[in-house]
């Protein structure tokens, strides 16, 4: 049974910085991962994630200040966010696709605001 844990959100003010961790266990070979979001009324977003072929993919409105990165050894996914802005405020799921199916942790708060 794969599941996910986040960890590392918080409140943090405008331009602040925040890293996510999302760690993985049931199985070493998720290969698809990523981070989506949902805000309140929102639907939820795909907002960084690697491809099946390793490359990764950002949410235009994330691009230059968010960076995904793995750690394969500890089966654990990352999510580097700069220069936060208040529509950042969002809960940020992990995601792994695997054995074709989705998987997702609980989710962690992001709150950005003064």
């Amino acid at each position: 049974q794969v599941q996910l844990v986040e960890s590392g959100g918080g409140l943090v003010q405008p331009g602040g910085s925040l890293r996510l961790s999302c760690a993985a266990s049931g199985s070493s070979m998720i290969n698809r991962m990523g981070w989506f979001r949902q805000a309140p009324g929102k639907e939820r977003e795909l907002v960084a994630s690697f491809t099946s072929s390793g490359s990764t993919f950002y949410a235009d409105s994330v691009k230059g200040r968010f960076t995904i990165s793995r750690d394969n050894a500890k089966s654990t996914v990352y999510l580097q966010m700069s220069s936060l802005k208040p529509e950042d405020t969002a809960v940020y799921l992990c995601w792994g696709f695997f054995g074709g199916q989705n998987y997702w942790g609980e989710g962690t708060q992001v709150t950005v605001s003064s």
